[in-house]
């Protein structure tokens, strides 16, 4: 195999024609923030054709004025009912079919839309895209990819929390939609992908990142093996790949380090008045990084596998945030992701399959 040959830079044409239905009653903040975000996407993206703003339509049309918001791109379409943060996601689905995020969802199914943004549940958000949109030809299980910084660029993380349990095959499929979207939609031009285990030595790890390595070797990946914590935040790695239950564990921990660090680093500047003034000549530096640990750049993580770009902003995001939701989920649109996706997962099934005859089916693929 040719590594990084799914990666080669692609003459495709992009999509200019882009409908997108977001979801403006799951956030914190209320349907709001969430339009006011979505005003300012709409500014910024002459490419979009249609947003459709899902929810409460008394809520919504409120909103609007206050806000400035008169654009004829803007749908309204009205639901009665909302899935709570604190339900249980398919319960939910099947007993609100007027739910926003259902009615949203089914606007991609429908093809009246090409992406859906939420700020909802995520458990909500991954059933609806489940059970909704349905996922695409040859993909097992969707996944949520999170965009993590670090030094110079970032890394996709993936997944981060859809699956707790998952196969070999589960974990090089991400793999394989990992690597497109940190090419198509990051820029990265050869992502390097690791499995995330206890060590870089080929054999570390358990029954799970063994085979995963072994399987990833076969596929059309700039494939570089193991990587473990450390190497996360170095230059080392673009795309990450681990069960769902091992990359919520790491994103929560490193979301909580880098709150913490801000929060120690604040109170001892401010200890003494040498220190204090220490950090008004480096305020600047400070800013700096702020900005670019600002995870309101992302707006929020991509759930791939589905057909149909799927974003999950986060609840608590404000307009900022939800305007970069939506520029990312632009970018995905754009770069046909899905089409890309579906075309790689077929060839890496493809070799998958033969591996498996190979070896008499093994039963953890």
């Amino acid at each position: 195999m040719v590594p990084g040959c799914y990666l080669k830079p692609r003459l495709k044409s992009q999509k200019s024609d882009m409908r997108i239905a977001v979801d403006v009653m799951g956030g914190d903040h209320g349907c709001g923030v969430v339009i006011a975000g979505v005003k300012r996407a709409l500014e910024e993206n002459k490419d979009l054709s249609a947003i459709y703003l899902v929810g409460n339509k008394d809520e919504i049309h409120a909103a609007l004025p206050p806000r400035g918001f008169r654009d004829h791109r803007v749908r309204v379409i009205h639901t009665t009912e909302v899935v709570g943060m604190c339900e249980k996601p398919v319960v939910a689905l099947r007993k609100k079919t007027d739910s926003s995020i259902a009615r949203a969802a089914e606007l991609v199914s429908e093809g009246k839309a090409d992406a859906l943004v939420s700020l909802g549940n995520t458990g909500g958000i991954f059933a609806a895209g489940t059970f909704k949109i349905g996922r695409i030809a040859g993909v097992d299980r969707g996944c949520i990819a999170t965009v993590m910084p670090r030094q110079e660029s970032e890394f996709v993380l993936l997944d981060a929390g859809a699956n707790v349990e998952c196969k070999p095959m589960h974990l090089a499929q991400f793999a394989v939609m990992g690597s497109i979207y940190s090419h198509e939609v990051l820029g990265h031009e050869n992502p390097r992908v690791g499995v995330l285990s206890i060590g870089t030595e080929e054999g570390k790890g358990n029954e799970l990142t063994r085979e995963t390595c072994r399987l990833c070797k076969k596929l059309n990946l700039n494939f570089i093996g193991n990587v473990e914590g450390h190497d996360l935040f170095k230059d080392h790695v673009d795309v990450v790949v681990c069960d769902g239950f091992v990359g919520n564990v790491v994103l929560k921990s490193l979301e909580s380090l880098a709150v913490a660090m801000f929060s120690m680093l604040k109170r001892e500047l401010m200890h003494s008045a040498q220190r204090q003034l220490g950090a008004y000549l480096a305020k600047g530096a400070f800013q700096s990084l702020r900005r670019r640990m600002d995870p309101e750049i992302y707006g929020g993580a991509p759930l791939l596998g589905f057909n149909g770009v799927v974003f999950k902003a986060h609840a608590a995001a404000r307009e900022r945030a939800v305007a970069s939701a939506v520029r990312m989920t632009i970018n995905a649109v754009k770069n046909q992701i899905n089409q890309t996706i579906a075309r790689d997962i077929a060839e890496a099934n493809r070799i998958l399959n033969l591996d498996k005859h190979e070896n008499g089916g093994t039963p953890n693929a």
